[in-house]
């Protein structure tokens, strides 16, 4: 990727960007981040999940709730750095546009990596937790940097404005997707009961990560490289519902149906000065 690119999710554009930048990425984009491979283990091994599921909370708001948590402490340390980027403008003569895009390139790292964090707590071995890290951060740098690289190459040549809007189409589509995909994995985690006739949710999401890089390689190709973001939020929509909850059919009580017939099956059969009497006899 050409450093010379301000965009989002444009790494290397960020690590040219000064020693300043790389301090802000490795803090509140890597290390902050980092703390949330301890957050779904303490539910799982403790059994709270079981009692936060009794309650009207779903397994989408418990793992909502803490990536937004955990995202906000790194978004907030962020913020209390911007007096040094203001200072840094003013002073230094860097350009806007390109301070703005590593500020929003660091707040999309810092999501991406929380959700993999978490994603990668909800498993109990810590084997198993590193290889699913790594399996996520190289799915998502993989899938990132093809639709931003193919975009870069085609779309460089046209107005500056169509440039922008399309490579920053496929940053934002990246920082969804796998916001995504990274809460879909803890939230597979979560899952109270599996039948026998399901495959179990957390291998569905590992797949999806697999094959995550090849659905966008061919969206990239087949769009002339200018949409790999169409492939992008197509595999988050499916992560979202691919572990959906069983849910029960809605059991309606004997008794209505039974007093809801009655006037009708009745009509057909008394006379008509009879049928004031068995209406009046059923709203009694």
């Amino acid at each position: 990727m050409r450093s010379d690119i301000a965009g989002v999710m444009n790494l290397s554009m960020l690590l040219e960007s000064g020693p300043f930048w790389n301090v802000v990425l490795g803090i509140c984009g890597v290390i902050m981040p980092l703390g949330g491979l301890i957050l779904m283990g303490q539910e799982l091994e403790e059994g709270n999940h079981e009692l936060l599921l009794l309650t009207k909370l779903n397994r989408w708001a418990v793992v909502k709730g803490k990536f937004f948590i955990l995202w906000s402490v790194s978004a907030l340390s962020f913020v209390s750095l911007l007096p040094y980027v203001v200072v840094r403008y003013f002073i230094g003569g860097v350009e806007l546009w390109q301070e703005l895009m590593c500020g929003v390139s660091v707040l999309g790292c810092s999501a991406v990596i929380c959700a993999g964090a978490i994603g990668a707590s909800a498993f109990q071995h810590i084997g198993a937790r590193i290889g699913m890290m790594l399996l996520f951060l190289g799915s998502a740098f993989v899938s990132t940097i093809i639709p931003l690289s193919a975009s870069a190459m085609i779309t460089k040549k046209m107005h500056e404005v169509l440039f922008q809007i399309f490579f920053n189409l496929n940053g934002l589509a990246a920082i969804f997707c796998f916001v995504v995909l990274g809460l879909t994995v803890a939230r597979s985690r979560l899952r109270l009961v599996v039948h026998a006739y399901e495959v179990k949710p957390s291998w569905l999401v590992i797949g999806l990560l697999v094959f995550t890089p090849f659905v966008v390689g061919m969206c990239t190709v087949m769009t002339a490289g200018f949409a790999g973001f169409v492939g992008l939020i197509g595999m988050a929509l499916v992560g979202m519902y691919v572990d959906v909850t069983p849910k029960a059919k809605k059991i309606q009580a004997p008794y209505q149906s039974t007093i809801a017939s009655i006037p009708t099956s009745l009509s057909a059969m008394i006379p008509p000065a009879q049928t004031e009497t068995v209406e009046l006899s059923v709203e009694k």
